[in-house]
C-alpha cells in the first residue's frame, strides 16, 4: 500500500482531513527584555553565537486551539523564536487530533508538520506506529508544554445527582441511567487512548464506574460534544480550556471537577517533533526548546496574562472571546451545580513552574505514568506488553538531555537534577511511584490488566 492510499484510509476513517489544517504565520513582535520574565531569577539570554546557529530557520509546529498551545504561539507572536535564530518558525493550527497525527507521519516535505503540540502518549504511539496503521514515524519528546487547564463538563441534566470531583455516591445513579432514560451515561473526550481519555477513565473508575462497560465512552471533536450537551445526548466531557469554562459560561452545564483537583500539577500536553528532524538539526531544535522555554516563562507572568490572552483568543488562533479566557486563565472557575467557585491562580494553566517544581522539563516519570495507564486499561496490548516494554519506548522517545542542554546554554534557573518527579498522589489517595509502578496497578480496583 502506498502512503497516499495509506493516508487516504487514515482520513475516511477519522474523518478529518489533513489538507484542512490551517497555516499560520504569526505577526512577529520584538522580543521583550529579560525584566519581563518575572518567574525567572536568571537573565535570558543574549543574541545567537556563531557556533550555535541553527542548521536550518524553518520548522513547522502544529497546534489544537487550547491553553496548552500558548507557549508555541507566544514563542512566535513575541519573537522567541526568532531571538534564537529560528525566523522562519511556523505554527500550524490542527483541524483535529487525528489531522495533527496524519500530518507528522507525512511531514513538512509533504505539506504535513515536524512536530508540535501532542496529548500524550501520542508521541509514543506514532514511533511504534501504533496509531498509524503500523508505520513508525520515530519522535522524540522534548517538552512538558503546560500543568492543569483541563476539567470534567457534565450536562445540565444532571444537575442535583452529585457529579462531583468524588462520585462515589453518584455511580448508582451513572450505572442506572440505562434503565431509566433508554441509553447508558454518555461520555467524551476528543482522542482516544491518551490525556483527556485517562482523565476522565480515573475519574469515573475512583468513583466505582467502570468507563468500558458501566458508560459509554468515546471519542467525539469537541463541537459536536457540546452540541450533543445541549440536546441532551450527551452526559460527560474531558477536554482542555476554554471549553469546560465556555459550558458553564454558555448556561449547557456544570463542572464537575478540575483536572488539577483530580492530580495537582498533573502532566498535560508536550512538545514533540520528528525524531530524524530533530537528529538532523540538534542546535535547531535546541533554539526551538530555547524559545519555548521563555515563552514558557513569559506565560507565567501575571502581569503578561491579559497580553497572553488577547493573543491566542485572536482569530487567527482561538477564535473566541477574550472574556471566556480570562477566568481559567486566571484560577478562576464558576464550577456550577451549586459548587462553590474555584479562585486560585495556580489551579489554573501554569507553564514554567509551579508547586512540585518544573513544568517544562520532560520527566521520565510522566512518560512512565502514561503508558503504565496505558497497560492498565488494555490499550495495545499487543505492542505494550509490560512495564519493561514501556520503559524502552520511553528511553527511545524521550529527550530530557535536550532539554537540559538548552536550558543550561540559554542560562535559565530552576532546572530538575532527576528524571522522577517522584511519588504523585490523586484525589482519591492512589500514589503512583514510578520506582514501583506495579504497586500502583495492583492498588487499582477496576482495571484490564
Amino acid at each position: 500500500m502506498t502512503l497516499r492510499t495509506s493516508r487516504r484510509k487514515f482520513l475516511i476513517t477519522v474523518g478529518a482531513s489533513a489538507a484542512s489544517s490551517i497555516l499560520l504565520k504569526g505577526c512577529l513582535g520584538n522580543p521583550p527584555s529579560a525584566t519581563n520574565n518575572a518567574s525567572s531569577s536568571t537573565p535570558s539570554a543574549g543574541p545567537v553565537a556563531a557556533g550555535d546557529a541553527p542548521e536550518t530557520t524553518t520548522v513547522k509546529l502544529g497546534y489544537v486551539p487550547i491553553v496548552e498551545s500558548a507557549p508555541l504561539i507566544i514563542a512566535k507572536e513575541k519573537g522567541f523564536f526568532a531571538k534564537y535564530g529560528m525566523t522562519g518558525a511556523e505554527v500550524s493550527k490542527q483541524a483535529s487530533w487525528a489531522s495533527a497525527r496524519d500530518n507528522v507521519t507525512i511531514g513538512s516535505g509533504n505539506g504535513g508538520i515536524d512536530g508540535g503540540q501532542w496529548q500524550m502518549p501520542m508521541p509514543h504511539l506514532i514511533t511504534e506506529g501504533i496509531i498509524t496503521n503500523g508505520q513508525k514515524t520515530p519522535m522524540y519528546v522534548l517538552a512538558q508544554l503546560n500543568t492543569q487547564g483541563n476539567g470534567i463538563a457534565i450536562s445540565g441534566i444532571h444537575a442535583g445527582k452529585g457529579l462531583g470531583l468524588d462520585i462515589s455516591g453518584a455511580a448508582d445513579y451513572i450505572k442506572g441511567f440505562q434503565s431509566t432514560n433508554g441509553r447508558k451515561f454518555k461520555a467524551a473526550h476528543t482522542f482516544p487512548n491518551v490525556n483527556q481519555d485517562f482523565w476522565i477513565r480515573y475519574w469515573f473508575a475512583a468513583g466505582g464506574i467502570d468507563p468500558d462497560n458501566d458508560i459509554d465512552l468515546l471519542a467525539v471533536p469537541s463541537p459536536e460534544t457540546v452540541q450533543g450537551m445541549r440536546t441532551g445526548t450527551m452526559d460527560a466531557f474531558s477536554t482542555g480550556d476554554p471549553w469546560p469554562y465556555r459550558i458553564v459560561n454558555d448556561k449547557i452545564g456544570f463542572l464537575a471537577a478540575l483536572t488539577a483537583e483530580i492530580w495537582p500539577y498533573h502532566p498535560e500536553e508536550y512538545l514533540a517533533i520528528r525524531a530524524d528532524w530533530v537528529d538532523k538539526n540538534p542546535k535547531a531544535t535546541k533554539a526551538i526548546l530555547k524559545a519555548v522555554m521563555e515563552a514558557q516563562q513569559w506565560c507565567d507572568d501575571p502581569n503578561n496574562r491579559a497580553e497572553l490572552i488577547q493573543i491566542v483568543s485572536g482569530r487567527n488562533y482561538f477564535n473566541i472571546p477574550a472574556s471566556i479566557l480570562e477566568p481559567p486563565y486566571a484560577g478562576k472557575y464558576e464550577m456550577g451545580d451549586e459548587k462553590p467557585a474555584v479562585n486560585d491562580f495556580k489551579k489554573g494553566p501554569l507553564y514554567w513552574k509551579d508547586d512540585r517544581g518544573s513544568v517544562s522539563y520532560p520527566y521520565k516519570s510522566h512518560d512512565l505514568w502514561f503508558l503504565t495507564e496505558t497497560l492498565r486499561w488494555g490499550f495495545h496490548k499487543n505492542s505494550i506488553t509490560d512495564i519493561d516494554t514501556a520503559k524502552k519506548i520511553i528511553d527511545k522517545v524521550n529527550r530530557e538531555d535536550l532539554w537540559l542542554e538548552a536550558a543550561k546554554e540559554a542560562g535559565f534557573s530552576d532546572i530538575p537534577t532527576s528524571t522522577s518527579r517522584g511519588v504523585e498522589t490523586f484525589f482519591d489517595g492512589t500514589q503512583f511511584d514510578p520506582e514501583n509502578p506495579e504497586a500502583y496497578l495492583n492498588s487499582l480496583a477496576i482495571k484490564r490488566i
